[in-house]
């Protein structure tokens, strides 16, 4: 009897032709078939919610540089996983997501099969930069090799597919696919040698790079050198030149001394950045009226910021193309002006160690016994967004794992993710007891998948970032105080190591004993008796005054 292959087998040769080996899902009735042949042939990683298969597809995907794959039910499960396709929007992550669906004779007729919902694709659509449907058997190739395409050309983004269960099950010619669809490159656009003028005639040029920019960071290194630019970047942007680099000041444009900066300079070159509202101090920061932009959307070009000029196309070849119509040997830069750069580096560094106290030595201790190729994620909670996100130093752009939509909760299955993508290094979890808790079943997968990881928990009590806001604003607490459970206690059950800092002088110590374990381990600070910073961490939202 000759073998019979279906759509499972599919979608496994689907990603092997794209270089995915491993694939975060889970399990159900309306894609069994697919979970089958993807354990069976490549990584299935059992996770225990949909929306936690998405923030690690997402993650893995950002630290390895390819696509990744998350697999969910239909109905609930699919609705589950919309909020991580946000966040992967959000980023422009490629994630290719592929749903089930209820039998296509039902579709449509609202009849209360298990796992129904009322258009399904239509929320994919909304949540999601391509969605499609399999509309039968004979298309499922074409329509899921034009959802990887779709996930792969920039400007990148998540790609939804729904799958209704018995054309899972219908019978697949593996012979025959569509070939792999290199993406390609974006059409370019503007005046370079415009743009080169402006550049040549600068005296104070700033250089603000955003996620955009992360796989030109050695142009947007030799821009900077060349011009004496200062680089400043978005969270997303970090480490496009690594951050140990002198003309680096980082994601410090709203702090203090890259607004000087910025107040200084007399030419803004950004690449691929959005301006966030929470950088650009809710779009009140101050730029130079001179504004060369790179983008590969020519939507962005100009929407959050005026600009002279705009150049639309991929980072690295618009800048390509910038750095040659420079004239040759043009040093724009005036006399101090990189200086004053290295003095603004210096200076955010130090004053954001003032604000956080004894956190600094765990902030250092972090990087020392990290490895440069590390992935780190943060979850959203204080640590991460007071300094985590600014003065740990990133070194490496593709070890930068934060959700850029701001949502909490995803930092553990983004770790997951990322560790499953580089399991040579050690990766790092930075998250807190409330955003932890949003999806604490996740601790079942880390200890069930077993990767070199570091959960890093900051216990205090709650919803730390939420609760620095309220008292700074409104004078009373609602909803942030919160019970925590016994990490310890949580470990133990799961058979993870586990250890209590409640001293910031014993973290080194602590932190390197739970790198050198080489397994997952649970490190909790307990910020309570560490203590808080001196500087309370209030975030850049808007609270209208009372009057």
């Amino acid at each position: 009897m000759s073998e019979r292959f279906n759509g499972g087998d599919l979608l496994v040769r689907v990603l092997r032709a794209h270089g995915v080996d491993t694939v975060f899902g889970v399990v159900s009735v309306h894609n069994l078939p697919l979970v089958e042949a993807v354990e069976r042939d490549l990584r299935f990683v059992a996770v225990r919610h949909e929306a936690a298969a998405v923030n690690a597809a997402d993650a893995h995907a950002r630290v390895s540089g390819g696509l990744g794959c998350a697999l969910t039910s239909t109905g609930t499960g699919a609705g589950n996983a919309a909020g991580s396709l946000i966040e992967a929007l959000s980023a422009g992550s490629r994630v290719l997501h592929v749903t089930g669906n209820i039998d296509s004779a039902f579709l449509g007729q609202g009849r209360g099969v298990i796992h129904e919902t009322k258009d399904q694709l239509g929320m994919l659509a909304a949540v999601s930069k391509h969605a499609a449907a399999v509309p039968s058997a004979a298309e499922a190739a074409e329509v899921l090799f034009e959802a990887a395409a779709a996930a792969l050309a920039l400007p990148q983004g998540p790609a939804s597919v729904e799958w209704p269960i018995d054309l899972q099950y219908a019978a697949q010619r593996l012979d025959g696919l569509p070939a792999v669809r290199e993406p390609a490159a974006p059409a370019t656009s503007g005046d370079p040698a415009a743009a080169a003028r402006e550049l040549a005639a600068a005296r104070r040029p700033v250089i603000w790079a955003g996620g955009g920019a992360r796989t030109a960071g050695e142009q947007v290194r030799e821009l900077a050198e060349r011009l004496g630019a200062p680089v400043l970047t978005s969270n997303a942007g970090r480490g496009t030149v690594p951050e140990d680099h002198e003309l680096v000041i980082g994601n410090f444009a709203a702090q203090p001394a890259g607004q000087a900066l910025l107040a200084g300079a007399d030419l803004l070159i950004s690449v691929g950045t959005h301006f966030r509202s929470n950088e650009t101090r809710h779009y009140k920061l101050a730029l130079p009226e001179r504004h060369v932009q790179i983008d590969v959307d020519p939507a962005a070009l100009g929407r959050a910021y005026p600009i002279t000029h705009g150049l639309c196309g991929e980072a690295s070849r618009v800048l390509d193309g910038l750095l040659a119509a420079l004239p040759a040997g043009a040093a724009a830069a005036e006399p101090g002006w990189r200086a004053r750069a290295v003095e603004a580096r210096r200076e955010a560094r130090a004053r954001l160690r003032a604000d956080i106290g004894p956190y600094a030595g765990i902030c250092d201790a972090l990087r020392e016994h990290l490895d440069p190729a590390s992935p780190i994620a943060r979850d959203v909670t204080i640590p991460s967004s007071q300094w985590g996100n600014r003065l740990l130093p990133i070194l490496d752009p593709a070890t930068n794992v934060f959700p850029l939509g701001g949502g909490i909760g995803q930092g553990l299955a983004m770790g997951i993710g990322a560790a499953a993508a580089r399991p040579d290094v050690p990766a790092l979890v930075i998250a807190g007891d409330g955003g932890l808790a949003v999806h604490l079943g996740e601790l079942a997968t880390l200890a069930q998948e077993r990767p070199w990881l570091v959960l890093l928990v900051f216990n205090d009590g709650g919803y730390g970032v939420l609760r620095n806001m309220q008292d700074a604003h409104m004078g009373r607490r609602s909803g942030v105080d919160l019970f925590t459970p016994d990490f310890g206690a949580l470990a133990r059950s799961m058979a993870m190591p586990y250890a209590l800092v409640q001293d910031a002088g014993a973290f080194d110590e602590a932190f390197a004993k739970a790198v050198a374990a080489r397994e997952p381990y649970v490190l909790e600070v307990d910020v309570t008796s560490v203590g808080p910073t001196p500087v309370p961490f209030v975030p850049p939202v808007p609270i209208p005054e009372e009057g």
